[in-house]
């Protein structure tokens, strides 16, 4: 693929995946043909700054999880009003890793 093209891509979706992961998924996308390019410029990525705030305000009743797909973390956090409110504090450290990692995962099924 076009490195141009790649770059761009990179520079304008760069925070919604780890910083040690920007690496692989450039030479990932070089390697790969243009007739991927249509899908992979339309996978709908999730922001982490956006889970972070949803966590804070709603992180309790487990929507953060929701939000991003982890359903049984969310009807965990649910049922147990987000683990007694531990789940839901130490989840204000985690979620945004959590959603960095789930677009990578989304990411990955169109690369690979």
């Amino acid at each position: 693929m076009d490195a141009q093209k790649v770059d761009m891509y990179i520079m304008s979706n760069a925070k919604f995946f780890e910083g040690h992961h920007i690496n692989g998924i450039r030479e990932r996308l070089l390697a790969i043909d243009d007739s991927k390019w249509a899908m992979i410029s339309s996978i709908q990525l999730k922001d982490p700054t956006t889970s972070l705030i949803v966590s804070i305000l709603a992180g309790s009743l487990g929507i953060d999880r929701f939000m991003i797909g982890d359903t049984g973390i969310g009807i965990g956090k649910l049922l147990t009003c987000g683990g007694f409110w531990i789940w839901t504090v130490v989840d204000w450290f985690l979620i945004q890793s959590a959603t960095r990692e789930k677009n990578m995962q989304k990411l990955q099924q169109y690369l690979y």
